[in-house]
C-alpha cells in the first residue's frame, strides 16, 4: 500500500455541474487516514452514493497516517472555513475531534460520524459503522475454534482513544470468557498505527509468551500485518493461531496457507455509501437512525472462496 504525498487532492463525484436549478452540495469525507485500502473502499462507496443522488461534490481529505489527530482536526477546520454543506468524519481519536465537530455543527454544517465513534456531546446526524463489539465477539469465537477452546492467547491493542478498536477489544475479552480453558496472558499492550511498530511489539511478546502461546488477536489491519510478519520470522506462523480484523494481501495469503486462522471483515463500501446517503437525507429533512450497522463477517480458510466473503476480502477501491 502506497501512501500519497501529504493529504489527498479534492476529488469530485456525481453530477457536480448540476442539473437545472438544483444546487450542487459539497460534502467533505474525512477518513482516519488515506493510506490503507480500507479507506479507498470507503471512498468508492461515498462516490457511488454521490453518483446515485447527483449534484454532489465529494471532497476527500485526511491525514496520511491514522494516528495524526492534529492533522485531522486541521482538515475539519479547513472544511468549516470552506463552508462545505456537510461532513462525514471517521475520527481517529474519540475525544480529540469533539471540539472540531462541535464547531462544524455550530456553523450549521451537519456531521455524520462513520467507522469509529465520537465522545458524547456533539449532536451528530448519525453514526454509521460496523458493530465493533460484535466483531470482537466473533473474533473470540473464531479464536476458540482455531485453538480447540484451550490455551494461552494475546489481545494486541491498537491506540488509546480509538473507539472502534476499543470496542473490538472489549468484545473479544467478553466473548473469550465463554471458554474457561482459554487464558488471556496479555491484553494491555498497544501496537500503534503501523505494521513496523506492531511487528516489534509482537517480537517482544513472543520472547515472553511464545513458548506456550496458542493465539493472537490483532484488532486492525496494520497490527495484523505486523503480527503475521513477526510470527513468520519466528517460525511460529502455523503454531500460534492469528485472528485478524480487516484484510490485506498478506493476510489473505496467510488465510490460504494456514498462517492466519480468521479475518473479521467489515463492508467499507457500504460504510461510505450509507454515510453520504444519511447526510443528504438529513439535509432534505428526513429522519435517519442514530446508529446504522454495516455488518460484520468472518473469513476462514474454509469459506474464503465463497462469493460474498471473497467480495469483502477484496473490496473494490477508488482508483
Amino acid at each position: 500500500m502506497i501512501a500519497g504525498c501529504g493529504r489527498s487532492d479534492t476529488q469530485t463525484a456525481g453530477n457536480s455541474s448540476g442539473s437545472g436549478d438544483q444546487e450542487t452540495l459539497r460534502i467533505a469525507v474525512i477518513p482516519k487516514g488515506t493510506s490503507h485500502k480500507f479507506w479507498k473502499s470507503v471512498h468508492l462507496g461515498a462516490k457511488r452514493a454521490a453518483d446515485e443522488i447527483g449534484n454532489i461534490e465529494i471532497i476527500w481529505r485526511g491525514p496520511v497516517v491514522e494516528d495524526d489527530t492534529g492533522s485531522q482536526i486541521e482538515v475539519v477546520k479547513n472544511m468549516i472555513t470552506m463552508q462545505v454543506d456537510g461532513i462525514a468524519l471517521a475520527p481517529n481519536q474519540k475525544g480529540g475531534l469533539v471540539d472540531a465537530v462541535d464547531e462544524a455543527i455550530g456553523e450549521g454544517i451537519p456531521v455524520v460520524i462513520f467507522d469509529s465513534g465520537l465522545d458524547e456531546g456533539p449532536e451528530i446526524v448519525s453514526y454509521v459503522a460496523t458493530n465493533n463489539f460484535k466483531g470482537g465477539e466473533l473474533a473470540a469465537d473464531q479464536m476458540a475454534k482455531a485453538i480447540g477452546e484451550k490455551g494461552d492467547v494475546i489481545l494486541l491493542r491498537y491506540l488509546a482513544g480509538s473507539e472502534s478498536t476499543e470496542r473490538r477489544e472489549e468484545g473479544f475479552l467478553q466473548g473469550i470468557k465463554k471458554y474457561p480453558d482459554i487464558k488471556v496472558v496479555s491484553s494491555d499492550e498497544f501496537a500503534g498505527a503501523n505494521a513496523t511498530g506492531s511487528k516489534e511489539k509482537v517480537d517482544q511478546l513472543l520472547q515472553i509468551h511464545g513458548k506456550d502461546l496458542s493465539g493472537i488477536f490483532a484488532v486492525c489491519e496494520p497490527n495484523a500485518n505486523g503480527t503475521l510478519e513477526s510470527l513468520r520470522n519466528a517460525g511460529l506462523n502455523k503454531k500460534v493461531k492469528l485472528i485478524a480484523f480487516d484484510p490485506s494481501d498478506a493476510l489473505i495469503e496467510g488465510l490460504r496457507d494456514g498462517s492466519c486462522s480468521g479475518i473479521v471483515l467489515q463492508d467499507p463500501i457500504e460504510m461510505g455509501y450509507q454515510s453520504i446517503m444519511s447526510l443528504v437525507k438529513s439535509m432534505q429533512g428526513e429522519e435517519v437512525p442514530e446508529f446504522q450497522s454495516t455488518g460484520e463477517y468472518v473469513a476462514t480458510p474454509l469459506n474464503m472462496d465463497e462469493p460474498e466473503i471473497k467480495k469483502l476480502l477484496n473490496p473494490e477501491m477508488v482508483q
